[in-house]
């Protein structure tokens, strides 16, 4: 476990980092989702089957932050990537184009993260990535995240991540994506909230 001193207008904010079962507390995680991605209730439903789906694929796996009173206010969640898999059958084309296809065997795949709007820039998502991919017996991971400069954008590219292909067309999403990799484990360097170990 990880714990963060939070910023807090008043009193600090402790976010502790550790394992999340997130098939147990899956609204709780997409209520996170939702309030950071901007999800409405539709959407919230479908990716709820999405989540429990993937959390019994083989390896996947998943970090919460939590405050003192458990309430959970970020989360990751990510597995060993398949070429069979939706997601890999969708981005493989575009990966192909720029000769980075081979990025998708043996490597982790970050499914999703988010942190709530309130609680950014703190240091958690870091935190959450770092932890969910130290662990990870995989050489490299890759993600998708939505193909414009972000606060996520520029996180990923401080950890090492770098574009392997842009313009991704998701179907039913609105904004194209950009295919993004990094080999494990990822960087430390730059701007980071220092974490510590939980007593």
């Amino acid at each position: 476990m990880l714990r963060i001193p939070g910023f807090g207008s008043r009193t600090p904010d402790d976010f502790t980092i550790g394992p999340l079962d997130l098939a147990a507390r899956v609204d709780e995680a997409l209520a996170v989702q939702a309030d950071a991605f901007g999800l409405g209730r539709d959407e919230v439903n479908v990716r709820r089957q999405i989540v429990l789906r993937h959390m019994n694929q083989p390896g996947a796996r998943a970090f919460g932050a939590t405050l003192g009173d458990d309430r959970l206010v970020g989360f990751v969640y990510g597995m060993p990537n398949d070429r069979t898999h939706w997601w890999s059958t969708v981005v493989q084309p575009y990966l192909r184009l720029q000769g980075n296809d081979g990025w998708l065997d043996d490597a982790f795949v970050i499914t999703e993260l988010h942190v709530r709007t309130r609680h950014q820039n703190r240091g958690i998502g870091r935190s959450l990535i770092t932890t969910i991919t130290d662990d990870a017996p995989h050489p490299r991971s890759i993600l998708s995240a939505i193909d414009t400069e972000s606060p996520a954008r520029a996180l990923y590219r401080a950890l090492g991540y770098r574009d392997l292909a842009r313009q991704v067309h998701f179907p039913s999403a609105p904004r194209p994506y950009v295919i993004m990799g990094a080999p494990l484990p990822l960087l430390r360097g730059g701007p980071a909230r220092p974490a510590r170990r939980a007593p």
